[in-house]
């Protein structure tokens, strides 16, 4: 598990594409400490499985599910990934607990900038726009955000940024047409799937509505 707070911009140092499996491997420096492997550390917010540790550089196994649902595909030497290693009971939880279990990916389709706010506007597959909602949680590449506004008759949301965020993941350098991680929140999902259901139940309907 995870919490959303991104702790490093890190770059790919190697791609090994082997067809139905891609080796990836990242320079991690320092945050390599006591990291083995087997362990989870979230790349772009995709929870991964580290296959090996060679001083600051980890390597990871991606399937070819992993590549089909994630913005990962895209990754070339030398692209910079936003990294967190999975959290410890008893860590602060400063975001909100991320699986590491992409949803899928949304396209960056406006950035405006104003001062020291920063507002991004994505666009959404419609499937998972109901579980969007105004001040609720969302994960970007991995990065624990606050959705600022919604437009479900658009399949859009937006988040604000301040400049710290942008300078601390990848968020700060996507261009429009970019395509992001999301994970949305599993609380929610778990809230409007259960009302959806029951409201779907024409014995439970009437009995709550009193009819």
């Amino acid at each position: 598990m995870f919490t959303g707070i991104v702790q490093d911009l890190v770059t790919v140092q190697q791609i090994d594409d082997q067809g139905d499996l891609i080796k990836l491997t990242l320079d991690m420096g320092g945050m390599t400490d006591q990291l083995v492997p087997g362990a989870s550390v979230a790349v772009n917010g995709t929870c991964l499985t580290v296959t090996g540790v060679d001083q600051g550089s980890v390597t990871f196994d991606i399937i070819v599910e992993t590549l089909r649902t994630t913005n990962l595909q895209a990754l070339k030497q030398g692209t910079r990934v936003n990294v967190e290693r999975s959290f410890k009971v008893g860590d602060e939880v400063g975001g909100h607990v991320v699986s590491g279990h992409v949803t899928g990916t949304a396209e960056l389709v406006h950035r405006h900038a104003e001062g020291h706010e920063h507002v991004l506007t994505f666009s959404l597959d419609p499937q998972w726009m109901k579980y969007v909602f105004h001040k609720g949680f969302i994960a970007l590449d991995g990065a624990s955000l606050t959705v600022s506004s919604v437009d479900k008759s658009q399949h859009q949301f937006q988040v604000s940024l301040i400049p710290e965020t942008l300078a601390r993941t990848t968020l700060g350098s996507a261009e429009r047409g970019a395509m992001i991680n999301v994970e949305v929140d599993a609380q929610t999902v778990t809230t409007v799937d259960t009302v959806e259901r029951l409201f779907a139940d024409p014995q439970w309907r009437e009995q709550a509505l009193g009819k």
